[in-house]
């Protein structure tokens, strides 16, 4: 036999033959797969004759006798998922004890407990639970006041829990973890009512503390200025006793004293920027006529501005 004749055979045996031979085998019931975190509920003439629970190989003529062969033909088997599930119930109508119209959104967990009772107990189980987690919230959390209902979530995520948990486990259905995820507003006009209080508040607080930090500062400028003004007052009374004293240690030696004396004069005349003319040694003719030269230029200034006046009230 060729190595390809030996692959055609090993093929339809694999993927042909053996699942043609597995289903045929399981249809007369010899065995099942359960896999894991599933059931296996088998229904023969209207009675549950079987329900497989461990995840693993089941052979169904060891669990069910002589009736396996018949219920694969004449009878039902539901696969049920047993794992958790989640479901999110959005903005349950509620009222706070104030009256304000509120929204609860609910998130809760649920999975099947009892296989039988899910099954035949109930025709909807999923959507009595959710029904019920409904009412119960609503019947559990109206009238609250509303500071409790924005505050105290885990109070009331128990209070619905207690409150759901005794009739879903009637239907094999229980209910797991429920927490008040969402606490809203379901009026509008009360939303926008609520951000126009809360911007007007903020604009107060923000408005308050602007002016107490310019109060602040305004105290502490004005501490301040008074401060320096009573350092500035000080030192201005200080400063003749200590030039007075400073003159007094300097009068003690002529020779000093005069040099200061000749330092200041050439400071002041230097700071109120004179005109000078130097004229050398000897030349005492010199110095007599520029001081009459500049005597008569200050006199015909003089005269020159004392007729400017007369001749304007002449001509008046």
């Amino acid at each position: 036999m060729s190595t390809v004749q030996a692959a055609i055979i090993t093929f339809g045996l694999l993927f042909v033959i053996v699942p043609i031979l597995g289903w045929f085998v399981r249809s007369f019931g010899m065995y099942a797969i359960v896999k894991e975190g599933t059931r296996h509920v088998y229904v023969l003439f209207g009675s549950v004759v079987g329900v497989l629970e461990e995840p693993g190989l089941h052979l169904l003529w060891l669990e069910m006798g002589w009736r396996a062969i018949l219920v694969n033909w004449f009878g039902q088997r539901h696969v049920l998922d047993m794992r958790m599930d989640q479901e999110y119930l959005r903005s349950a109508p509620v009222n706070s004890e104030e009256g304000a119209p509120m929204g609860i959104g609910v998130w809760y967990e649920m999975y099947i407990s009892d296989p039988v009772a899910y099954l035949f107990r109930n025709n909807d189980p999923r959507g009595s639970l959710r029904a019920n987690v409904s009412n119960s919230t609503v019947r559990c959390l109206s009238n609250m006041p509303l500071a409790e209902m924005l505050e105290t979530r885990h109070v009331m995520s128990r209070a619905v829990r207690g409150e759901v948990s005794p009739k879903s486990s009637e239907w094999g259905y229980l209910l797991g973890s429920v927490y008040i995820r969402k606490v809203h507003f379901r009026d509008e006009g009360m939303i926008r009512q609520i951000e126009e209080k809360v911007v007007n508040r903020l604009r107060q607080v923000t408005s308050a503390i602007r002016q107490d930090g310019a109060n602040q500062v305004s105290i502490i400028r004005s501490t301040a200025e008074s401060q320096a003004a009573v350092e500035f007052a000080r030192a201005a009374a200080m400063r003749p006793q200590i030039v007075g004293e400073a003159l007094n240690e300097i009068a003690k030696d002529p020779e000093i004293a005069t040099a200061l004396f000749e330092v200041l004069e050439a400071e002041n005349l230097l700071r109120s920027s004179p005109d000078l003319t130097l004229i050398p040694s000897g030349g005492s003719g010199l110095a007599a006529l520029l001081a009459a030269e500049k005597t008569a230029r200050v006199a015909g200034a003089k005269a020159s501005k004392g007729a400017a006046p007369a001749r304007d009230q002449g001509s008046s």
